[in-house]
């Protein structure tokens, strides 16, 4: 049994007010070939395929169209697609119904069935005669629905994983592989290039997901790798969505078979025509790093960071002066990546302008203001009492 594994895609996002258009387009287009030489049994798209709650109809016609050309690529191939924290599940849902009879499968939520129960059968699809996907849409720990009565919020995803384990059980009785497509946070993940305070994140412990599988595929952390100790891996994004996404990215090839179900991973490295790059490695001084911009080839298609190194605030034009020595050219200046040269910590005031506060998480605004106003550096316990209300005020959103 093959499976191509994707995730993440992230349609419809603005790169610092940049239409993406054309590198998701040249993603789908070769995620389209991959499929017609590979010829797997199964697609899984692991959830985030917007980048938005409330994508575009443009955006949302670019999933359908090149969706449908993915699935003419391998007619018997089977598709699965769960929404994850980026995603509206009813949205996402909105023509499921059609595609069920293309056999894309699209499962955006946990739902009840009219007696009330919830409709497990949904989520458990048959690839062929060869095993079993299981679909598992993003939920946060706390938000998975009641099963049994008295039951603490805390443990309301065990006792659903363990339900829904044993439904596959119920139909599995050949003992064919398993695969569990889920968009959720495994401990211990590289989490390389995400912001973790913004990022909506509940990690759960991969030994303890209480349902039995073969291969889990899974999508929300964004750096490709397997989980250590677990038939688990994390394809990563086909672009990357940030500038610390530096590393390379690319969709998974999983192999399993009756007699071994050790799946046998390989990757394909997805070529994106816009890369990302920061640009010098080492920061230079502003004058420095603002001749590297005029010495950009006209024709380089990449998005620019540049890297600055400064002594106590930036220059008042700097984005002004960026975005000229790069007129004319097909690179797109995007922001600075400041480096103080050195902090100034006894008693003396450091000054930030607006471009270096973009670059700070709430927890390092607060270290900054707590500094200032204690003389002091805060201490872990209370960064991680702050943390801890950061997710709490965003599962509260969410």
């Amino acid at each position: 049994m093959k499976i191509i594994h994707t995730s993440d895609w992230h349609l419809g996002q603005e790169f610092y007010s940049y239409d993406r258009t054309e590198e998701h387009e040249s993603f789908l287009c070769q995620l389209r070939n991959i499929v017609e030489e590979e010829q797997p049994d199964a697609l899984v798209i692991s959830g985030d395929i917007y980048h938005n709650a409330t994508p575009s109809n443009t955006v949302m016609r670019l999933f359908s169209d090149h969706l449908d050309r993915i699935r003419q690529a391998c007619p018997s191939m089977l598709i699965v697609v769960i929404a994850g924290n980026h995603d509206s599940a009813s949205r996402l849902e909105i023509s499921s119904t059609i595609w069920a009879h293309l056999n894309v499968h699209i499962i955006g939520r946990i739902e009840r069935n009219q007696e009330g129960e919830i409709d497990f059968r949904r989520h458990i699809v048959p690839i062929k005669d060869k095993g079993y996907i299981v679909a598992l849409p993003h939920v946060f720990p706390q938000n998975y629905p009641l099963l049994e009565e008295n039951t603490p919020r805390e443990e309301h995803q065990t006792v659903f994983l363990q339900a829904m384990d044993k439904q596959v059980k119920d139909i599995n009785t050949e003992k064919k592989p398993i695969v569990v497509v889920a968009h959720m946070a495994i401990s211990g993940s590289d989490t390389e290039g995400h912001d973790l305070v913004r990022g909506n994140m509940d990690f759960v412990d991969a030994d303890k997901l209480n349902i039995d599988f073969d291969y889990l595929a899974l999508g929300h952390i964004h750096c490709p790798q397997n989980i250590k100790g677990s038939p688990a891996r994390y394809c990563g994004t086909p672009i990357p969505v940030s500038f610390d996404e530096n590393y390379p990215h690319s969709i998974s090839i999983v192999t399993l078979s009756d007699s071994n179900k050790t799946p046998h991973i390989r990757t394909i490295e997805v070529n994106n025509p816009w890369p990302l790059k920061t640009i010098p490695k080492e920061a230079l001084p502003f004058e420095e790093a603002i001749e590297l911009l005029h010495g950009l080839s006209h024709d380089e298609k990449c998005y620019i960071r540049l890297h600055v190194q400064i002594d106590h605030h930036a220059p008042a034009n700097a984005m002004e002066q960026a975005h000229l020595a790069t007129k004319g050219k097909a690179a797109r200046f995007c922001c600075f990546k400041w480096e103080q040269k050195e902090h100034k910590t006894n008693g003396e005031r450091q000054v930030l302008d607006v471009e270096q506060i973009k670059q700070l998480n709430p927890i390092e605004v607060a270290i900054l203001y707590y500094r200032e106003k204690c003389g002091e550096d805060m201490n872990e316990k209370m960064q991680e009492m702050l943390q801890e209300i950061i997710q709490e005020i965003e599962q509260t959103n969410n």
